[in-house]
């Protein structure tokens, strides 16, 4: 049985409503998190771009990107832990774990599982909460995973409006 049904969530993965990248997080985090993170991407064989401004480069430790200096070129990695859909983690600060996702790349029930697992997966590996809050709304979730449930549910009631 899916963890959310699409038919009841489907407007927290509508773009007109919730802006098309969302903002995905785990707060509370720390360099080992973000080193956990960066394990699982390797340890799954998810296929990934680690780039500092518009230089793709070999992945190095959580340590060593987020020491960068502030006037650096910016890190991203992105993760495609599923065909056709692409996480951005953006290395901004070491006490969260900030990612981004193309709503547009999440439509219908497989790829809803698919975004379920994905979550799951990160928040099992750390142990801790992962919410999606509508892009530009932050400390706003609309949905997340539990790890207290175990499971991805909704924080908001997505009929609601």
């Amino acid at each position: 049985m899916p963890e959310l049904l699409w038919s009841e969530v489907e407007d927290l993965f509508d773009p007109a409503l919730m802006g098309a990248l969302p903002d995905l997080r785990i707060p509370d985090t720390s360099v080992e998190d973000w080193q956990a993170v960066l394990d699982v991407v390797v340890a799954d064989g998810w296929p990934y771009e680690y780039s500092e401004g518009l230089d793709s480069r070999p992945l190095p430790r959580a340590e060593t990107i987020l020491a960068r200096p502030a006037d650096a070129e910016s890190p991203q990695l992105r993760v495609s832990p599923f065909p056709d859909a692409v996480a951005i983690f953006r290395f901004h600060a070491e006490i969260e774990i900030d990612f981004d996702v193309d709503l547009r790349e999440l439509q219908g029930q497989e790829r809803l599982d698919a975004f379920c697992a994905f979550l799951g997966r990160l928040g099992r590996r750390l142990g801790k909460a992962v919410f999606m809050d509508a892009e530009g709304d932050h400390g706003h979730p609309v949905l997340g995973f539990d790890p207290e449930a175990d499971r991805v549910r909704t924080l908001v009631d997505p009929r609601a409006g």
